[in-house]
């Protein structure tokens, strides 16, 4: 089931090779890239493989047949917002009525008219595009353009789930602005929003490509560091900590800002723990940074306790 990664994935379930050869050679001019399954059990399988931006689903199948599968695809969280037009010889009301009701968004009936098919193909692919265009936007944090605090919710209990099951090492790191009241209330919210928007921006450049930057809330940020142990967060951290205390502010020359890091790590051997406990643990550890003076990393081996300090 190979797929050119560059063009939208369409998914056909259909269990005629007939109609396999039919739709692959009239569809082959449109910048998509065709993917065939001819059960709804090997369309499960494909589904959990792939992330199609469109699926052609006949209703006609034996075993599963395209209403029981079209009920599995809209009632799983991670493919319900996929496109789904119908290809069925049933023209029927009843039928169709059937279909939308189960969260298909478009019906064609057989025999195709392809310059139809290609015409509501086309006006799914940008339904599709404008979804996910949404679902970006609902994840960045208007002022930072850092992932927000649903999209950090998101990535740590994905990242969670998967540093569990092959029990790999995990960090997270929850960074607050010291003293960021007084920023406000000395020198105005623009420049408080300026101490934000290029805290968010180091936080990117000092980061690695796989770590997740996500603005938390008020001028909390946090990041996950999947494959990270506590010890080597530390070192992020420092970095990054350091690198504030070094920024020259326009608005405000003679104020530095510092930050306080609250790190919760494992090496992999803590065992199952909700994204809960993990945001728990984080906060303990940045409510010992700020207790103990600010401007400095506390972190937390989750396998045994371990506390790190800036010079």
């Amino acid at each position: 089931m190979a797929h050119d990664e560059n063009k939208p994935l369409v998914l056909l379930i259909d269990d005629s090779v007939d109609v396999h050869r039919l739709l692959q050679a009239r569809l082959r001019h449109e910048h998509i890239s065709l993917v065939v399954a001819a059960s709804g059990s090997e369309a499960v399988q494909a589904l959990k493989s792939f992330r199609p931006a469109t699926i052609l689903l006949d209703l006609d199948m034996p075993e599963m047949d395209g209403f029981e599968l079209l009920r599995v695809i809209k009632e799983d969280v991670s493919t319900n917002n996929i496109p789904v037009i119908v290809l069925s010889g049933l023209q029927g009301s009843e039928d169709k009525v059937a279909a939308f009701d189960l969260g298909a968004t478009d019906y064609v009936t057989k025999p195709f008219d392809m310059a139809e098919l290609r015409a509501r193909l086309r006006a799914a692919l940008r339904m599709h595009q404008l979804l996910r265009l949404l679902a970006d936007r609902a994840d960045v944090d208007g002022l930072t353009g850092l992932g927000n605090r649903a999209h950090f919710d998101k990535r740590l209990a994905e990242t969670i789930s998967e540093t569990h099951r092959y029990q790999r090492p995990l960090a997270l790191a929850m960074l607050d602005v010291d003293h960021f009241k007084r920023i406000n209330d000395t020198f105005g919210h623009p420049a408080g929003d300026e101490v934000l928007q290029v805290l968010a921006g180091l936080l990117l450049r000092q980061s690695r490509q796989h770590d997740v930057c996500c603005r938390y809330g008020g001028e909390e940020f946090a990041m996950i560091m999947p494959g990270t142990g506590p010890a080597d967060a530390v070192q992020v951290a420092e970095r990054i900590r350091r690198a504030v205390a070094e920024l020259a502010w326009s608005r405000h020359p003679e104020t530095s800002i510092t930050i306080s890091v609250g790190i919760a790590g494992s090496d992999g051997h803590c065992g199952p723990m909700t994204a809960t406990q993990w945001i728990e643990a984080a906060d303990r550890s940045l409510y010992a940074a700020k207790h103990a003076g600010r401007d400095r990393v506390v972190a937390a081996n989750l396998d045994r306790l371990v506390l790190g300090r800036a010079g």
